[in-house]
């Protein structure tokens, strides 16, 4: 009785294994599909004088996200500061600091020659100069591996895919 016990026991275990590797296996493809569609779509995004920016917030940073060129892979984003000084960021700009985390936007302004030194991090970052910001999507698909990226707290920025 003790080893059917304990063989009910490993086939119990056993299940619950295959049931989250199979659970993590139905992420990771859904995972790829989102990045799937998503990458089709960019060789769709009109051409134009303007840049597509993905915010993501973190606690301890005062980055703003990626910016990237239309038509161009979040691969070739670049990690930058935003200047404020026409255009407040759309959190601030709503006192809500952090509050559109992960969303995507199509932003209008320029690079500067300048680069502003970020403390936590200390790494000196490109400055944009904001001079519009539009909101394209709250739910855009995902532009990291790893998800923890878009998560506040996480004490790291990486890099798109």
């Amino acid at each position: 009785m003790k080893q059917f016990s304990r063989a009910l026991s490993g086939l119990t275990l056993l299940g619950l294994l295959s049931l989250v590797s199979c659970q993590s296996g139905a992420n990771r493809r859904e995972l790829a599909a989102a990045r799937q569609a998503m990458e089709l779509s960019i060789p769709l995004e009109k051409n134009g004088n303007y840049f597509i920016g993905r915010r993501v917030y973190k606690v301890d940073y005062k980055m703003w996200g990626y910016l990237r060129r239309p038509r161009e892979s979040w691969t070739d984003s670049r990690l930058v500061m935003f200047n404020e000084d026409k255009v407040l960021a759309p959190d601030r700009a709503q006192n809500l600091i952090g509050s559109d985390n992960n969303f995507e936007y199509r932003l209008r302004g320029h690079f500067s020659k300048d680069g502003i030194y970020e403390p936590a991090s200390n790494v000196i970052y490109p400055e944009f100069v904001l001079e519009a910001a539009e909101l394209i999507s709250k739910t855009p698909g995902p532009i990291f591996k790893d998800q923890r990226a878009t998560d506040p707290k996480e004490r790291y920025y990486p890099n798109p895919y």
